[in-house]
């Protein structure tokens, strides 16, 4: 199964210890790119696991010439990391997030892909709230609350499967390795003045595993990363607006 086209997307997946989730998380990504047309690759980051991730990985991308490539660390580095490093491998003009732990469908980010022929990210925010805890959904209330009321903003959520086009990550001059790397790249883009779009998202339920996203190491790490992102917003001088050659936001203002 291969596409010779030119890759028009990547899908950064990583994957610590997902052994039970890895391989169908990526035969639904192949799948998914192939039910909307898209020409598109999984770069998968094994983020240290020690378990079969990587072995079951290297099986789909050996079966899946030039769909499925494999970047390694040696031990965790975290979810920022591995993102920021599955996009200096990415081919493709798009970039997306789909977690290792098969939870997020890639047929729902990808029915949005023709978006960003009019911004550069679309941003997907939960519309099925009940598949998590009272719990999650009350942690992210108050997260969202945090984060819209300290930047003057309104996102809906910042923690999903974001489309990026690829060229505008390069604008930016900070990279956050930890759990807040998301939230902090869609501020600094859209104060930035990069155009975007919100969309409803389908969340899927975990089957196996568990989440590595709450617990006390994953919150003192946000919390870090809010911080350095407010002295950035509000006690760093900033540069002179420019945008990516060919971001639809520069085309868009040039008319």
């Amino acid at each position: 199964m291969t596409m010779n086209s030119e890759v028009k997307v990547s899908v950064i997946m990583p994957a610590l210890n997902e052994e039970r989730n890895i391989a169908a998380a990526i035969s639904n990504s192949i799948q998914a790119f192939q039910d909307a047309g898209i020409a598109g690759e999984v770069v998968v980051v094994n983020d240290g696991s020690t378990d079969r991730t990587a072995e079951l990985a290297a099986n789909l991308s050996a079966a899946n010439p030039g769909m499925v490539q494999l970047v390694r660390h040696e031990t965790p580095q975290g979810i920022g990391a591995s993102f920021w490093d599955g996009v200096d491998h990415a081919r493709g003009e798009v970039v997306v997030m789909l977690p290792g732990d098969n939870e997020n469908d890639p047929w729902e980010i990808f029915r949005y892909y023709r978006l960003l022929e009019h911004v550069d990210m679309v941003i997907p925010f939960i519309f099925n709230k009940e598949v998590r805890s009272l719990f999650r959904n009350a942690l992210s209330f108050a997260y969202r609350f945090i984060i819209n009321t300290t930047f003057l903003v309104y996102f809906n959520y910042t923690n999903g499967t974001v489309l990026y086009r690829k060229s505008i990550l390069r604008e930016l001059k900070y990279r956050s390795t930890g759990f807040f790397f998301q939230t902090d790249m869609l501020i600094r883009l859209v104060k930035h003045g990069y155009l975007f779009a919100e969309v409803p998202y389908r969340l899927g339920q975990r089957k196996t595993g568990v989440s590595k996203a709450v617990s006390f190491p994953s919150f003192i790490r946000v919390a870090k990363g809010y911080v350095r992102l407010v002295r950035d917003q509000y006690f760093q001088k900033r540069d002179a607006c420019s945008f990516s050659s060919d971001s639809q936001t520069l085309k868009r203002r040039q008319g």
